[in-house]
């Protein structure tokens, strides 16, 4: 089977990455990083003008009606740029709204979504990658009560797309009474992560069971992001072995460097064809999606921390500076890792899908 991206979508990726070298190069990246911005709006409203908050929105409520690969294309783009973005929630809102909304839910909150108004914070954690810390969320009568950690743009965030423990989704307002909000400090600056608290807050649920779409298109936009991220690191790697001079010679012609540099681009590869067909999956090949997205989801996740591991060590002491800026992308990669699960949670997952463990 000939499996490949259309020339629009590659047309389309080209089209972001330069919307991003603009709107948010490293210096604003480090700007983002160094205030502890809760969103960078200046990013968000050029990648609105885009069109891609709302990139898998349907066309009659205002969004471009693509699919989860265009988002997952779009993903890596993201990540080639360490950029600070909600893209993640509103991806995961509207696979949410369209399979499991009310036509009244999707007249209302999708096109806000599309138009980047609305800005969605994802808290479903607790019911993809497991509690902890006594955290969960319970649902009665039309409220919400408990708590929910890791929750991205928690701070910023209009609306939240939130999971209850037994795995229904909800809808809940940014502004809604008894919602609180506390910052969380992650590795990766790039992104704002936080914690919900729950008393008794109105909620609107979802009409149908979408946990696991919005889970599967989760772990494929983050396997992307991963993979955006960790072709920098290669590019960035080969370009210094090209340029830094040791004993008379560039590092690039010793032998050691070139198995290094070598070995990264040859575990990463796979991974493409991986992700692209995990998010191919979500939308043609739903009895698939959970399993490829899984193992997109962790074999990125362990060819990431790799990759980003060896390009650390290709620039020796540099790596670890500021100046270089590496650590971005260094960070990046391990949140991504962990998010909604790390490799081993997200294996087991995938082993008890196909009937592999209890």
């Amino acid at each position: 089977m000939d499996f490949s991206i259309t020339a629009d979508q590659r047309l389309m990726q080209e089209s972001l990455a330069r919307t991003l070298e603009a709107a948010a190069p490293l210096e604003r990246v480090r700007k983002f990083a160094a205030d502890r911005e809760a969103i960078a709006r200046d990013i968000w409203a050029a990648l609105a003008d885009f069109g891609l908050p709302g990139v898998v929105v349907p066309e009659e409520h205002g969004g471009l009606g693509l699919g989860l690969l265009d988002a997952a294309l779009a993903a890596e783009a993201l990540g080639r740029a360490v950029a600070p973005t909600p893209f993640l929630g509103s991806v995961a809102a509207s696979v949410a709204l369209v399979r499991g909304g009310s036509a009244e839910q999707q007249a209302r909150w999708l096109p806000k979504i599309a138009s980047g108004e609305v800005v969605v914070g994802l808290a479903i954690s607790e019911a993809v990658a497991g509690a902890r810390d006594g955290m969960g969320v319970t649902a009665a009568g039309g409220r919400l009560s408990g708590g929910a950690l890791f929750v991205t743009d928690a701070l910023a965030a209009d609306l939240f797309l939130v999971a209850d423990t037994t795995g229904g989704l909800h809808l809940v307002a940014g502004d809604a009474a008894g919602l609180t909000r506390s910052d969380v400090t992650s590795i990766d600056l790039t992104r704002r992560l936080g914690e919900l608290a729950f008393d008794g807050v109105a909620a609107e649920p979802l009409a149908v069971h979408t946990l696991d779409a919005v889970r599967d298109a989760a772990w494929t936009l983050l396997a992307s992001d991963t993979l955006g991220a960790a072709e920098v690191m290669i590019e960035k790697a080969v370009a210094y072995a090209k340029e830094r001079r040791q004993f008379g010679r560039v590092i690039g012609s010793f032998q050691a460097v070139k198995h290094l540099c070598a070995e990264m681009a040859a575990e990463l590869e796979p991974s493409r064809s991986l992700v692209w067909y995990a998010a191919y999956a979500c939308d043609d090949a739903p009895a698939e999606a959970g399993v490829t997205a899984a193992h997109a989801k962790a074999h990125t996740s362990e060819i990431g921390r790799f990759i980003a591991r060896t390009a650390t060590e290709v620039h020796g002491g540099m790596g670890i500076t500021d100046l270089l800026g590496l650590h971005y992308w260094f960070k990046r990669i391990g949140l991504n890792r962990q998010l909604l699960g790390g490799p081993e949670r997200v294996r087991g997952i995938a082993a008890r899908m196909q009937g592999l463990a209890a």
